[in-house]
């Protein structure tokens, strides 16, 4: 795992990333590294965290006191939870956290899969 090894990104005042495993199949890195250029967002990052098992993320967390969010993939979606302060409503709804905001030393849980599959299907009775 990169993320052990590379002291650089202690560095970063802005980090974010993904947690899962595996996550050779995911876009975010990209999608957020151009993101963050195209609106100006400045000293931030997003990087890939693969953690073998949901018991490592307080190494992560206490390896990167610079994490300000992360985004949560499979098999963590519902593991996740017991590790968080507090849930978002849609969250608690469907048992479920794919976003994590880091609020102070608060890290709270967020499902924005609700919203996005709501949206669409709103847009079909609209």
């Amino acid at each position: 795992m990169h993320w052990q090894t590379d002291p650089n990104l202690r560095s970063i005042p802005k980090l974010y990333g993904l947690i899962g495993h595996p996550l050779s199949h995911s876009f975010s890195r990209k999608y957020f590294s151009e993101k963050f250029v195209r609106e100006g967002i400045p000293d931030s990052q997003y990087e890939l965290f693969p953690i073998e098992t949901i018991e490592r993320l307080p190494e992560l967390l206490a390896a990167f006191p610079n994490l300000q969010g992360l985004n949560v993939t499979i098999p963590y979606k519902q593991q996740i939870i017991p590790f968080l302060d507090s849930l978002d409503e849609s969250a608690a709804a469907v048992g479920a956290v794919n976003v994590i905001k880091f609020s102070g030393t608060q890290l709270i849980g967020y499902n924005s899969d609700v919203f996005g599959f709501e949206s669409s299907l709103l847009s079909f009775f609209l």
